[in-house]
């Protein structure tokens, strides 16, 4: 009887589990089927009316199956409608058997709507757009007019060339503010940073392809800002020597000793050392002179001094002076100097002159210039150096001084003044602006 008892309470949990999960947690309600469908298809013709391109679309519902049938515009449109009837409450399950149609004109009805719709709205733009366009181009009107008067832009640069780039920048100014002005009228800024980032980009690859020109652009804004030269200076860059004709925005052009046009670019005058030899009235020139190294060097320096202030166009101050420079293997080289004003005496026939008269000066001491020489030993040498440099003193002419002047200079500076006239328009450079 225990037993029997024991294996009754055994059991009886397992019985009673198997039961719970066998009913369901909560009631089923049971609705009239028809009219559940029939709120369930107007609601979704109810929405298809709403949207554009199901107007050929039927619904049927029975029993929470749609069924879709007819046409629609695109295949697009069709396969749409899964997911939004899908979304309606009570559908059970969807049969589409709506396809694309293939009629021209339903297809070209929409297109033609479209297009009328569009063009009702531009024509009630259009006073807002002429307003907008009309204030825009007033401000740029205003830009330019500003753009082109002289006198502050003239004050306000050191030449026509900066007060044609303020100009520029006046004017691109003021055709910015007017596009933002008529973008804003028309709520159409978002296009405006759209139009500014792809100019970035573009000025971003222009300004990569033509980085030469850019350089050279701005070197001619800095040259001729703060010049390092004027007109007719006669200038030295990387190894071209000549006088200077004009600054252009592209590069400096000048005039050699012997005639011809040299043009360098100004980024590169901007970065090359340069020597201008106009800026100071007084110039140097310097020549050696090769001495016999048995004579007396001291009364040689003497000489070639005393010979150089014989000319009347070398300066007293600084005055002339010598020193010996070197030993060769036949003489001994002394360097003379002496000071000229360039503005008023040809510096090279100055030098040229001076070196004649040194030469006559030294003969007529008796101080020898000897070429190179060998000597020779030999039982039946002949007169010994120490002979030749203790000759007498020559008996030829005295030397006569020459009258120089500044008139080579004064032709090439005439040539420079001609071409100048000619293209002042092109010169950049100017009396008013600062020198370095």
């Amino acid at each position: 009887m225990r037993l029997l008892l024991l294996l009754i309470f055994l059991c009886a949990p397992m019985s009673l589990a198997a039961q719970d999960t066998t009913q369901p947690d909560t009631t089923i309600s049971v609705e009239n089927s028809a009219q559940l469908d029939a709120a369930i298809a107007v609601r979704i013709r109810e929405i298809l009316g709403q949207l554009d391109g199901y107007n050929g679309v039927a619904v049927y519902v029975s029993d929470g199956i749609v069924t879709l049938r007819g046409t629609t515009l695109d295949a697009a449109h069709a396969d749409e409608l899964n997911e939004l009837v899908a979304r309606v409450e009570g559908v059970v399950a969807i049969e589409n058997a709506v396809s694309e149609t293939t009629d021209v004109v339903e297809r070209l009805s929409p297109a033609i709507e479209r297009l009328q719709a569009r063009a009702m709205q531009a024509l009630s733009f259009l006073p807002l757009f002429l307003i907008a366009i009309s204030a825009g181009l007033f401000i740029i009107w205003i830009g330019f007019r500003l753009a082109r008067l002289e006198r502050p832009w003239d004050r306000l640069a050191p030449n026509a060339f900066i007060a044609d780039i303020y100009r520029q920048i006046l004017r691109l100014s003021f055709v910015i503010l007017g596009i933002v002005l008529a973008l804003d009228l028309l709520n159409l800024t978002a296009l405006l940073s759209t139009i500014l980032g792809a100019a970035g980009i573009v000025g971003l690859a222009i300004g990569f392809a033509v980085r030469d020109t850019v350089e050279n652009f701005i070197a001619s804004i800095m040259l001729s800002m703060r010049q390092p030269f004027r007109p007719k200076d006669l200038v030295e860059i990387e190894g071209d020597t000549g006088h200077v004709i004009r600054l252009t925005s592209r590069a400096t052009i000048l005039l050699s000793p012997d005639g011809n046009h040299i043009r360098i670019p100004n980024s590169v005058v901007f970065k090359a050392r340069i020597v201008n030899f106009t800026r100071n009235q007084e110039r140097r020139f310097t020549f050696m002179v090769g001495i016999d190294p048995n004579a007396d060097l001291a009364e040689a320096q003497d000489i070639l001094v005393k010979s150089l202030a014989e000319l009347p166009y070398i300066l007293t101050t600084p005055p002339p002076s010598s020193w010996v420079g070197d030993i060769g293997d036949s003489n001994i080289t002394i360097t003379a100097a002496g000071w000229v004003n360039q503005h008023e005496t040809g510096l090279f026939t100055a030098r040229g002159e001076a070196i004649r008269l040194a030469k006559a000066r030294l003969e007529e001491a008796g101080i020898a210039l000897p070429e190179p020489t060998y000597r020779l030993i030999t039982d039946m040498a002949g007169e010994s150096p120490q002979d030749q440099s203790t000759r007498a003193p020559s008996e030829s002419a005295p030397a006569v001084i020459r009258a120089v002047d500044a008139t080579e200079m004064e032709e090439l500076e005439r040539i420079v003044d001609a071409e100048r006239a000619e293209t002042s328009d092109d010169d950049l450079l100017t009396k008013q602006a600062p020198q370095e």
